[in-house]
């Protein structure tokens, strides 16, 4: 038997029929709604990677970027430091270089100067002779400036030189600087005129240098102006500072070539008919030792044909002058003194030595380290004037290998040498040389150091 239920109320079936079909769309909705939030989180999921990623790919980036700039970081230290080495090397060797260039030039510049000594004080009165004399003289000194004038230009550029400060009255540099400028000043015949303030003004400053820079703005204006030119130099104060000018009317300097003339080596590359000479460095010297001292160096010129002006402006110093002290009278010695020449250029030793025998000392000659230091010790001497570059033993060697074998009284050690390196100085200034002089040596100042010892 069948039972079969039929409805008895379409309307109720209907209903019945849109609740379930109401049922059915919601879950479905429901089931949207649950998918859309899953596949969202995934997405959400699935872009966290992505940004970590990105992030991750950024910081590679920057670290491999930070990389690649430490590498340069540090090729670019050791190319600088490289440079720097080739430079130190360069200029360490340019030194050297020059070092030896004044010790090669300053070697035969000995025993002509010696000869012309000799020449001088053994010559009858001849008019002529005394002007050959005074010839040879003002060359060699030309010669032993321009020697000094390279060294020191090199100096200044490695900061080798040191300024020994001490107050100064000006009146004392500018009579010093006069004095080493007049012979060329002289022989020009051209009038040099000094005009000084009243006061006495002082100004703290290296005698050498301060000398040094005064001569060359003097020899400058002498070399550049024609023959019974005019040459002034003045000095005012203003306020604390003076101003030295040296005005000449001479050669003048073109405009376009004012901004240049204190560059080293200006003349050297500008003068094309060298007809004054010169190596183009005094000028760089004057303006280098003048900003060492705190001061400034200018130039003006209205041009070619119309003079030049120099103005130097320096501190004045508030520091009082040292005590002069007066040194009583040495007294003159006759006797002659026993003396040892150790060198090894023949020319040299033998005008020497022909010299102080002149002057009445018995003199010996060695010409090498060796035979120098035998002799020393064989025989009593009062002085030893020893060259430094001496083949087999060097000065230094023969000095010292005297000083510890003898028993005192010693000689006195007088060295002499080509070189005039700070560092030679020093050496020289240790207990085995009592005195250090530069070739071509000036004959009066190795005679006071020998009449100054007592004879044996």
């Amino acid at each position: 038997m069948y039972n079969t239920t039929c409805p008895s109320d379409p309307g109720r079936a209907g209903a019945e029929s849109s609740v379930a079909a109401a049922g059915l769309n919601g879950a479905y909705e429901r089931e949207i709604t649950l998918l859309r939030e899953t596949v969202d989180q995934l997405l959400a999921m699935a872009c966290i990677p992505a940004q970590d990623k990105e992030k991750s790919e950024a910081f590679h980036l920057l670290v491999t970027q930070l990389r690649e700039a430490n590498q340069n970081l540090v090729l670019a230290t050791f190319g600088a430091q490289d440079k720097l080495a080739y430079a130190q090397a360069a200029s360490l060797r340019q030194t050297e270089f020059l070092a030896m260039l004044a010790h090669e030039l300053r070697t035969p510049l000995q025993p002509l100067a010696m000869a012309n000594d000799l020449l001088c004080k053994r010559a009858a009165p001849d008019p002529t002779l005394a002007h050959v004399h005074g010839v040879i003289s003002r060359q060699i000194g030309h010669m032993s400036r321009l020697i000094d004038d390279l060294l020191d230009a090199s100096r200044v550029s490695s900061g080798k030189i040191n300024l020994q400060l001490r107050p100064l009255l000006l009146s004392d540099v500018i009579d010093s600087a006069v004095e080493a400028s007049q012979a060329g000043v002289d022989k020009r015949q051209q009038m040099l005129r000094v005009s000084l303030p009243k006061e006495p003004l002082v100004i703290e400053a290296d005698l050498v240098r301060m000398t040094q820079v005064l001569t060359n703005l003097l020899v400058n204006a002498s070399k550049f102006t024609q023959e019974a030119g005019h040459i002034d130099i003045v000095a005012l104060r203003n306020g604390d500072m003076v101003g030295i000018t040296v005005t000449d009317n001479g050669a003048g300097i073109a405009r376009d070539e004012q901004p240049f003339v204190f560059d080293l080596f200006t003349q050297g590359f500008r003068s094309l008919d060298r007809a004054q000479g010169g190596l183009g460095i005094g000028l760089s010297l004057v303006r280098s030792l003048t900003q060492m001292h705190g001061g400034t160096v200018e130039v003006f010129s209205a041009g070619v044909g119309r003079g030049s002006q120099f103005m130097l402006k320096l501190p004045l110093s508030s520091l009082s002058l040292p005590a002069a002290s007066v040194a009583p009278p040495a007294p003159i010695a006759v006797l002659p003194r026993r003396i040892l020449l150790i060198e090894d250029n023949a020319d040299a030793a033998e005008m020497l030595g022909l010299l102080l025998e002149y002057e009445g000392h018995h003199v010996d000659v060695c010409v090498d380290g060796t035979s120098g230091l035998r002799t020393a010790l064989d025989a009593p001497y009062d002085v030893i004037v020893c060259d430094i570059g001496l083949p087999g033993m060097d000065g230094f060697q023969v000095a010292g290998s005297v000083r510890a074998a003898l028993h005192a009284p010693l000689p006195c050690f007088v060295a002499a040498s080509g070189y005039s390196d700070a560092s030679e100085f020093d050496r020289a200034g240790d207990p085995v040389f009592d005195h250090y002089l530069v070739k071509p040596i000036n004959i009066d100042t190795l005679s006071k150091i020998i009449l100054a010892q007592e004879p044996r």
